[in-house]
């Protein structure tokens, strides 16, 4: 049906409950004429008289009860809704989703959405926990989490963190039974944690940089793991050296079970950035959500 087919049953629907076409072109916003030879269109299209007419009422006959019963709550049910988005502009509300790696969901989203879900009740939050590079678009995200440099380029970048650096690690019993690596190629010589990339089922090539010294290295080793928790675990456990930000393997830095290697060849980079598709009008609870995660630069 079309646009100008719709107008006309809103008049219709309008003069009907009303009973009179001066109190309908006033809630309308158009002249009576206008509604009179709108609703005469409409009878003549119908080939049936929807309103009985005299100089003191209008009324429907029975064809246009029936109609008015049939599509009246619709206008009604639309006019809910539209009023119902008016105050999601006023009064945020609605679901945001997000894709995300499992270390920065647990360690940088949910502490800072956490006050924002406690303030705003009708906010919910939905996060993917995911280690491929999701197409949000397509699988209707409002947003994702990224490294920096991993970011395509007609996306916007939101930082949400401090910039990163990664880290070399293994167990104190590794390193009693392997020396230390002193240059990052040594490593080919060790039992090394790989991790393959989701994207393209490809190994992770381990870079390192040293002033203006780069220098990638693909190693080998007994296990192969798509999740940082379990490379953590894994390491910790003696099987091998892995590499990872740093921030993963902090506390068990700290506290002995982990020794770090290699520090002066791992250069800080581009920390974790929420990446969304533009969009001209987003929603108010999405704008809070980026409010909550922005960080200053």
């Amino acid at each position: 049906m079309s646009r100008h087919n719709l107008n006309d049953l809103l008049y219709f629907v309008t003069v009907a409950r009303e009973g009179s076409f001066t109190r309908a072109a006033a809630l309308l916003g158009v002249t009576q004429s206008a509604i009179s030879q709108t609703i005469s269109g409409l009878e003549a299209r119908l080939e049936i008289r929807l309103l009985t007419r005299t100089t003191r009422s209008v009324s429907p006959t029975a064809a246009g009860e029936r109609l008015l019963q049939a599509i009246g709550h619709r206008f009604d049910e639309i006019e809910s809704e539209l009023d119902d988005l008016t105050q999601m502009r006023d009064k945020p509300a609605g679901t945001v989703r997000i894709t995300c790696g499992d270390y920065v969901s647990r360690h940088t989203l949910l502490p800072k959405l956490a006050p924002l879900l406690l303030e705003y009740p009708d906010i919910k939050i939905e996060l993917d926990v995911n280690y491929g590079f999701r197409d949000i678009v397509a699988d209707r995200f409002d947003a994702g989490v990224r490294l920096g440099d991993t970011i395509d380029k007609d996306m916007v970048a939101l930082p949400i963190g401090p910039p990163l650096r990664m880290a070399v690690v293994a167990s104190p019993g590794y390193f009693k039974a392997h020396p230390k690596p002193k240059h990052p190629r040594d490593l080919m010589e060790h039992r090394c944690i790989n991790m393959r990339m989701q994207s393209g089922g490809g190994l992770f090539v381990w870079d390192f940089q040293r002033k203006e010294q780069q220098i990638n290295v693909r190693v080998e080793g007994q296990l192969i793991i798509n999740a940082s928790p379990a490379i953590v675990d894994a390491a910790l456990a003696g099987l091998g050296v892995a590499w990872l930000p740093e921030e993963e393997f902090a506390p068990h830095i700290e506290d002995g079970r982990l020794v770090r290697v290699l520090q002066d060849w791992c250069a800080p980079f581009a920390g974790y950035y929420l990446y969304y598709p533009s969009r001209r009008q987003p929603s108010r609870a999405f704008s809070l959500v980026l409010d909550a995660l922005r960080v200053a630069v």
